[in-house]
């Protein structure tokens, strides 16, 4: 709810308040004085009875109907004292529900991801305090989205309940549990001091547990999840820390392979600390500009010409030095900067990319998150028109396990892309994560092959097979296969052999800069790289 509905909404029910307030002292001083009247008219009617007072000057019928009147006003005034306890009551019932929707979620009755850190600092102190060490897990169902979006929320509900049900299971006595989130979850409990034994087994069993099969209308749904564990044997240390530990321990459970549990150790506290830093340094920098592109050949393996290049990240800090791009884009990733690096260097590669030849086609990364973003196509327009980059020039690439994170609301935005002109390559394909449905249904115009295939290749002909049924596929979908990683002739004559269209590898040279991009080509015929020598291979 916005803050201004909320004010309103308080406004309303304290004038309310005030209003019947008003009412009922109103009645309540009309009932005292119906009381004080009816206690006086009844003396004046006794004594007129028992012949203590003249009524001649008075009339008795004036005095029973006031009498009567005010007797109504009191079985009146009674009624409306009944009214207001039942409204108390019912109002105390109201309070206790919306106190329970404050702490609670509805669907699975756990605590909600506030009332769970209230609670768990309170419980941390207490369990501290006799000694006693503190575990903290996070759940996170895997594919969940991809559930809600075959089988609907119902199905979606189901799978959450029978998963709250095998946490409650699994959980040791005295844990605090919540929903966290959609499809996240967290525990706490208290550990002996030999307790990480018991610990490691409990998210060992949890994650097996988890991995089942739910039935949805006659339908086996699979999910898994991946789990991360930390422990704490401090007093004094935040709550927010012990859950940061073991979202990091998740994560790596999730880079993995998903469906496992990870326990937070002395490595990760050190990729944290250094994650943190460049975090820090990778704000500064964005701001100040310092990531920049570089550009890898993507190149016709019949012709040996370039047909186009790969945008690929960099960024030299000045506090840092060189930092690999798997770091600081990992980085970027998991703490929401994403967005903003990549909208920093798709800017300036769009830019370059206008200057060079038409027929140069420009190939972009994009991270899962990304495509979770409604609005991504809509950024992508606003970029290409603010550096005059025709849409039909560029190529969008994507890995895999895009695709298992939200499929429905990816092939949403990739129908607004193709009804923009942009190209989109389905990168790392063969790794394992998608299927031939998922190909067919996406409207993918390029799939490149994952570099371990192209590696395997060096080892001998019995490697290949596995790399040509993976080129049949792509053919027989209809789709041009690019190969990654290729590093010398022989291995790209191979691949040219098998079907496969375009490589880009060490073959060719290794990135440029845009300035080299238009040098390579401002002759009719560009002179590519040579293979480098045996002699630099072997260095």
């Amino acid at each position: 709810m916005k803050s201004g509905d909320h004010q309103r909404r308080t406004g309303a029910a304290v004038k309310q308040t005030i209003k019947e307030a008003r009412q009922d002292f109103l009645i309540g001083g009309i009932t005292l004085a119906a009381i004080v009247l009816l206690v006086g008219t009844g003396t004046s009617w006794l004594r007129s009875i028992s012949g203590l007072t003249n009524m001649i000057a008075q009339s008795q019928s004036a005095i029973a109907s006031t009498l009567l009147l005010n007797i109504a006003l009191i079985l009146f005034g009674w009624r409306r004292f009944k009214q207001l306890q039942h409204e108390t009551a019912r109002r105390e019932v109201a309070e206790a529900e919306a106190l329970a929707l404050a702490s609670f979620d509805p669907l699975t009755g756990l605590l909600n991801r506030r009332e769970f850190n209230d609670r768990g600092e309170a419980a941390m102190l207490a369990w501290h305090g006799k000694g006693l060490r503190v575990g903290a897990m996070l759940i996170d169902l895997d594919t969940f989205k991809n559930i809600n979006d075959l089988f609907g929320h119902d199905g979606g509900d189901r799978v959450l309940k029978e998963s709250v049900a095998c946490i409650l299971e699994q959980a040791p006595p005295e844990s605090i549990i919540a929903r966290v989130g959609g499809d996240e979850f967290a525990i706490l409990c208290p550990l002996d001091q030999d307790g990480d034994a018991k610990f490691d087994e409990f998210g060992e069993n949890l994650a097996e547990r988890l991995a089942f099969p739910v039935k949805i209308d006659g339908v086996t749904a699979s999910t898994s999840a991946s789990i991360g564990g930390a422990i704490s044997d401090t007093q004094g240390v935040p709550l927010a820390d012990i859950l940061r530990h073991a979202d990091a321990a998740m994560n790596r459970a999730k880079r993995l392979g998903r469906s496992r549990y990870s326990l937070f150790n002395g490595m990760m506290e050190l990729a944290l600390a250094r994650q943190d830093i460049i975090e820090s340094d990778l704000r500064r920098a964005l701001v100040a500009g310092e990531p920049y592109p570089v550009y890898e050949p993507l190149v016709d393996l019949t012709t040996g010409q370039p047909i186009g290049y790969e945008m690929l990240a960099r960024w030299k800090s000045p506090v840092l030095g060189e930092i690999s791009p798997a770091e600081f884009v990992e980085t970027a990733e998991q703490r929401k900067l994403i967005g903003a690096l990549s909208e920093h260097l798709f800017r300036l590669a769009f830019a370059d990319a206008t200057r060079w030849s038409p027929h140069l086609s420009l190939s972009v990364n994009v991270s899962p998150l990304q495509l979770r973003d409604p609005w991504f196509a809509q950024k992508m327009l606003k970029l290409l028109s603010e550096t005059a980059l025709p849409p039909q020039r560029l190529i969008i690439e994507i890995t895999e396990n895009a695709l298992i994170d939200n499929i429905a609301a990816t092939s949403a935005v990739f129908t607004s892309l193709r009804n923009l002109g942009i190209r989109i390559a389905l990168d790392d394909f063969g790794t394992g994560y998608s299927s031939i449905a998922s190909l067919r249904s996406l409207p993918f115009d390029t799939v490149k092959l994952d570099r371990e295939y192209v590696m395997r290749m060096a080892e001998g002909s019995d490697k290949d097979e596995i790399t040509k049924a993976v080129i049949a596929l792509g053919q027989s979908l209809g789709l041009p296969v690019v190969a990654e990683g290729i590093e010398s002739e022989a291995i790209a004559a191979k691949l040219a052999e098998l079907g496969c269209a375009i490589g880009q590898g060490r073959r060719w040279g290794s990135a440029v800069s845009a300035s080299e991009v238009l040098a390579r080509h401002a002759s009719p015929h560009v002179a590519m790289p040579q293979p480098p020598s045996l002699a630099t291979d072997a260095a």
